[in-house]
């Protein structure tokens, strides 16, 4: 994916929202193999990675987690945040160490509702982010469930 990529975080929002955004960032590590989150639970918090990389994965009764996506620098980690009842629909984990910028998301929210402009440039930008990994997630459950893997050609 390129560095102009319109779901990644430099792409996707104007200048002007970012600085506001990042004034509520704080500087996070995972060591390779820690959970970010689970599916299920509360979604309380996201993250723009700013090196390393991140696995979004969804649980599939009696098999193992199926990886949707790979994320990596600049891209979003966790969506349900912004949305009611703020519970995670997918799993995340971090495949190798990762340094990421992490967010409170009760905080965002409140600016989101204080901005109007912010509010709409973040929403536009986790919309985009929802509607690619909705597609990624259909390939890639049709590329490992569907006959004669459908997914790669749709």
């Amino acid at each position: 994916m390129s560095t102009t990529s319109p779901i990644r975080f430099n792409a996707a929002l104007p200048a002007d929202c970012r600085t506001r955004l990042m004034e509520l960032a704080r500087e996070t590590n995972f060591d390779e193999g820690t959970r970010l989150f689970r599916e299920g639970g509360r979604a309380d918090r996201f993250w723009i990675v700013r090196s390393g990389t991140v696995t979004l994965d969804v649980h599939v009764p009696g098999r193992r987690a199926a990886v949707i996506e790979t994320l990596g620098a600049g891209e979003l980690v966790g969506c349900s945040w912004l949305f009611e009842p703020y519970t995670w629909r997918l799993g995340a984990e971090a495949m190798t160490p990762v340094r990421a910028y992490e967010f409170d998301a009760a905080r965002v929210r409140a600016l989101v509702g204080a901005d109007t402009a912010f509010g709409s440039a973040l929403g536009h930008w986790v919309g985009t982010v929802l509607a690619h990994r909705l597609q990624a997630a259909r390939v890639r459950l049709l590329d490992l469930y569907a006959p004669y893997g459908s997914g790669s050609y749709l």
